[in-house]
């Protein structure tokens, strides 16, 4: 790549100031309507408590999992949840009939020509569901499945909560889980002492670019026009000012939404809000660079992990072009240090080469 990906924050879990992109939750209560199916239709930029319940586009009803200002009930289920008509989680059967061709966002359902039902887990342009199984999973009118949680990650929701006990809200458990099914590939490599090391560089590394899973965006705001290259042939649909760093390895420059939302079978170039409302969202595009990209270095953290390479080229891989080669030891050294803690709590020998 002609850039690296992160944006140049080493420092930014030091800068003081407002953590942007999530509103606080509000303390009204719950209102959800006693027959659900009567809820008024979603209208996007409308502000919601907690517990609103609407229609949607798709025909489905949602409930405001977390106060909001009318943001996508199916990109952003941090913020919603799919809600029943007869009161409870889950959605109805009442979705609509497949087309091929037309566009479906992420979260959309539904009824395919055999009479089963499908989700989407990766928005597409009317992939076939029964064929393009990375775009579509079953779907049950009874609540769903799980999308994308193998069940098998090396890392328990008890340790992801003892290793970022400070952790904003929005990084969850069940965010990186359903992510993971981008790269089945990722922790689930190699020796089982080689899977938890993979996942304790990520986090590890994740846990210095967002200042302890703390930041969801770039704290120095003056830096958000920088991120627009007009020399790509796409431009910056999304605005000049729209591709400052997010998420927990802090996504930046037009470019890399692109790259990043072609893998992901998302539009990250035309919406990168998306990677600050959407937590399973945020975390694929992590796992997007950890999986595919290089940056100043020679080959990806996670081949880095796989390889045996050590931690100290999963830096060189992120930030090695400011931090590795005596070039800020300090920086290294707080990497480092979380890494050791991570492995320690995942009962696993850190490895050799931890530096760069």
């Amino acid at each position: 790549m002609r850039r690296r990906l992160v944006a140049v924050l080493s420092a930014v879990a030091a800068v003081a100031g407002l953590v942007f992109g999530v509103p606080a939750v509000t303390g009204h209560a719950a209102q959800a309507a006693a027959a659900a199916c009567s809820a008024p239709n979603w209208v996007a930029g409308q502000w919601y408590d907690v517990g609103a319940v609407v229609r949607y586009t798709n025909g489905g009803y949602y409930r405001a999992k977390n106060a909001n200002p009318g943001y996508d009930p199916v990109i952003s289920t941090w913020y919603w949840e799919p809600y029943s008509c007869d009161g409870g989680g889950g959605t109805t059967c009442s979705h609509p009939n497949w087309v091929a061709g037309q566009w479906y966002d992420v979260g959309a359902i539904v009824r395919y020509t055999n009479g089963g039902y499908y989700r989407a887990k990766n928005a597409n342009p009317g992939y076939d569901p029964v064929i393009s199984t990375w775009y579509w999973e079953p779907y049950s009118c009874g609540g769903g499945t799980d999308p994308g949680n193998p069940g098998a990650f090396v890392v328990s929701e008890a340790q992801f909560n003892q290793i970022f006990p400070g952790r904003n809200s929005f990084y969850t458990y069940s965010g990186l889980t359903a992510a993971l099914s981008a790269y089945p590939g990722f922790a689930n490599t190699g020796s089982d002492t080689v899977k938890k090391q993979e996942a304790a560089a990520f986090l590890a590394n994740v846990n210095h670019e967002t200042g302890g899973l703390v930041h969801i965006v770039e704290q120095n705001t003056a830096n958000y026009p920088h991120y627009c290259d007009w020399n790509q042939p796409y431009g910056c649909p999304a605005g000049q000012a729209a591709y400052y760093g997010r998420g927990p390895i802090q996504l930046s420059w037009n470019f890399n939404y692109k790259a990043a939302g072609d893998a992901l079978g998302i539009d990250l170039l035309g919406n990168p809000w998306q990677v600050e409302q959407n937590s399973a969202v945020a975390w694929k595009t992590g796992l997007w660079y950890w999986n595919t990209q290089s940056g100043p270095g020679t080959m990806t953290p996670h081949n880095a992990m796989v390889n045996q390479r050590g931690f100290g080229e999963t830096i060189r891989s992120i930030n090695g072009s400011i931090e590795c080669n005596g070039g800020n030891p300090a920086q290294v050294e707080s990497r480092v240090s979380k890494y050791r803690q991570i492995t320690a709590v995942l009962g696993v020998d850190p490895g050799a080469n931890l530096y760069c």
